[in-house]
């Protein structure tokens, strides 16, 4: 399908026309370097591995307000001063954007796209008449949703959680919200649905019951699966992790509790795991680390693509540029068979000194490019260099003879103590990380 550069009676980045793929000598800040769409890597195009969608939150309700200040960024898709008008405007900038960027995908929660009402049944009809302008900019640009989702942080209700909450009356308006979301991800045809706890956790066990909440938050889950399949959802549940922040600490904090939480309350087969860069360093771990988890439970799902600051004990969201984070994670990726019906979302934002329209443009370029790099280099490491081999040779004692024996469960305690016996000290075998890291500097 043609897309449209933009529509709608305004364009909303003019001067700014479709960007596209100049290779690494140009000079053209709006251009890419190294992201070329139609490049064929290992037998799929960089577009069909990468699957780049375009968060809307940051980049289209996003103002640059700090916890120390309000906002410097004024994009005239804020101007109409009610607040459906704005609606309006903010989905024909956002169409205009992604078609311009030339990504595939798009991701939102529900009161991104429209506002919230004073009661249940307004918030559901302005998220209506949202999802159908917007289903029509899908239609006319070729652009698809991701995945959708529910806000159940921000309202004031949420204070103490939303589906953990200690109030049941608050929990049925998660539920609402939850509802409507997912009645708009089917109209979308949205691929995914994202769960992102960003209360679901205490601020002190004194007064919080976590097991009553984590019960809670399961049923909740499974009632939220239940619905999704009963209104044809046939797509993948997600769920988020973060350690802290805003909660002191969250029932999701990393891919290794969240795949646990998945086992335990017996969601397996509908629920996988969206792992975002920066929660990662927040919990401790790198980006690379958590993907990791989630490919060995079978259960990675998604990614937001960001970064943290080390010097920042928060959630700064930066564009991606690191390209040994880049790397790390597309190697992860790949050997993982994709990203399947996931894909790279820039859950990222411009700095608050960056004001001109076109630093969004660039910010995504300079996202994009990152990962087309790390995607090329990390297929050429799998492929062409002896990272895999080498990997696979520290493990060769388990591929025959006793150590077989052992991965299958056939030999005891006994038995092992009885090779042991007889085998003597093991020789000293070296990790080689040095040389890994200078092969993997190599091929950067």
């Amino acid at each position: 399908m043609t897309r449209n550069l933009f529509i709608g009676e305004r364009e909303f980045f003019p001067g700014i026309g479709k960007i596209r793929y100049e290779g690494r000598s140009s000079d053209n800040p709006l251009a890419f370097k190294f992201y070329d769409p139609d490049r064929v890597i290992g037998g799929k195009t960089m577009e069909q591995h990468l699957r780049f969608a375009v968060c809307y939150w940051h980049t289209f309700r996003g103002t640059g307000a700090d916890p120390f200040g309000p906002g410097t960024q004024i994009f005239p898709w804020d101007e109409p001063a009610d607040r459906m008008d704005a609606a309006r405007a903010r989905v024909d900038a956002a169409f205009e954007f992604f078609s311009k960027l030339g990504v595939p995908y798009y991701c939102f929660h529900d009161r991104d796209i429209a506002p919230e009402g004073d009661n249940v049944a307004t918030s559901e009809r302005n998220l209506r008449a949202m999802t159908e302008l917007a289903a029509e900019r899908q239609q006319a640009t070729g652009v698809k949703l991701l995945w959708g989702t529910a806000n159940l942080f921000s309202h004031p209700r949420y204070m103490n959680g939303a589906a953990t909450n200690p109030d049941f009356n608050v929990v049925t308006h998660a539920a609402a919200q939850v509802k409507a979301a997912l009645d708009a991800t089917v109209a979308l045809g949205g691929e995914n649905y994202v769960f992102w706890g960003g209360r679901e956790g205490y601020a002190s066990l004194l007064n919080t019951d976590t097991r009553r909440e984590l019960d809670h938050l399961g049923r909740f889950m499974a009632a939220a699966r239940d619905y999704g399949r009963a209104i044809g959802f046939k797509g993948t549940f997600l769920i988020e992790p973060k350690p802290m922040e805003p909660s002191k600490h969250q029932y999701d904090f990393d891919a290794q509790t969240v795949v646990g939480f998945i086992r335990h309350y017996g969601l397996e087969g509908d629920f996988k795991v969206n792992v975002e860069a920066n929660h990662a360093t927040l919990a401790g771990h790198s980006f690379a680390h958590e993907l990791q988890m989630c490919a060995d439970a079978g259960l990675l799902g998604s990614i937001d693509a960001n970064r943290g600051d080390p010097q920042n004990g928060w959630d700064t969201d930066q564009f991606p540029v690191d390209l040994y984070d880049t790397v790390s994670a597309m190697l992860v990726v790949l050997e993982n068979g994709g990203l399947h019906s996931g894909g790279l979302n820039f859950d990222a934002k411009v700095r608050r000194e960056s004001v001109d329209p076109e630093d969004i443009f660039i910010g995504h370029i300079g996202g994009m490019d990152a990962f087309a790099r790390g995607l090329a280099i990390a297929h050429d490491l799998i492929e062409q260099s002896p990272l895999v081999a080498n990997r696979a040779s520290r493990y060769a004692s388990f591929d025959n003879g006793d150590g077989a024996a052992f991965a299958c469960g056939d030999l005891g305690l006994e038995a092992l103590r009885d090779i042991a016996a007889a085998n003597g000290e093991p020789a000293s075998i070296s990790g080689r990380q040095e040389w890994l890291e200078n092969l993997v500097n190599q091929y950067i």
